[in-house]
């Protein structure tokens, strides 16, 4: 079995995972509910929103190879489409920390990681002086025709660790999936927990 490390990457350390983590992203929102088409290019345009000074990287190591990785930033630094929800229901951006993707490869789920990346992620938020922290999560029919039968749902996750959806709170975005010939834009239901 091999020792999983957690680093927080700040700065220069950040900047240097984000090629990994772009990666990561490609390989592990492949699957469903994501099933997203990505490529390197678009990646590091998205990525770029984690160069603020408010932004962090929860790093799962096995060795010297990243194996998983949690985002977490202020949510003004984001694009003002994605927030503007949020804003028009009457939260500050400014006192929002969101976190971002969660993505970790399958051979090392179901040993805690996950959780560690959100106490990592709300301590940091806490330290900003954040009063929220919220994620947004992709809106699949149940029955799609590519939700593998076996497949479950992260919901009950999300609720263990205090987080809720905010009913009516729904924000877009687009990406192509694996079998749509271009992008759309998916409905992404907003999860919040006060911090």
């Amino acid at each position: 079995m091999t020792t999983i490390t957690l680093k927080e990457l700040r700065g220069t350390a950040l900047e240097a995972a984000l090629n990994e983590l772009a990666a990561l992203r490609i390989e592990v929102f492949r699957d469903f509910p994501y099933l997203y088409d990505g490529n390197f290019d678009y990646e590091r345009d998205y990525l770029s929103h984690y160069r603020h000074e408010q932004s962090i990287i929860i790093g799962a190591y096995g060795g010297n190879r990243l194996i998983g990785a949690a985002t977490a930033g202020a949510l003004a630094d984001h694009a003002e489409a994605f927030s503007q929800p949020l804003v028009e229901a009457g939260y500050d951006p400014n006192r929002m920390l969101y976190c971002g993707e969660s993505v970790l490869l399958k051979h090392y789920r179901g040993q805690g990681i996950g959780h560690a990346f959100f106490d990592k992620r709300e301590a940091h938020g806490r330290r900003l002086g954040k009063t929220h922290s919220l994620f947004c999560a992709v809106v699949r029919p149940d029955n799609h025709p590519l939700r593998p039968e076996d497949y479950q749902s992260l919901e009950p996750f999300w609720r263990k660790r205090g987080y809720l959806p905010e009913q009516g709170l729904l924000t877009h975005y687009n990406w192509k999936d694996i079998d749509q010939p271009e992008a759309t834009d998916k409905p992404m239901q907003v999860w919040l927990k006060a911090l």
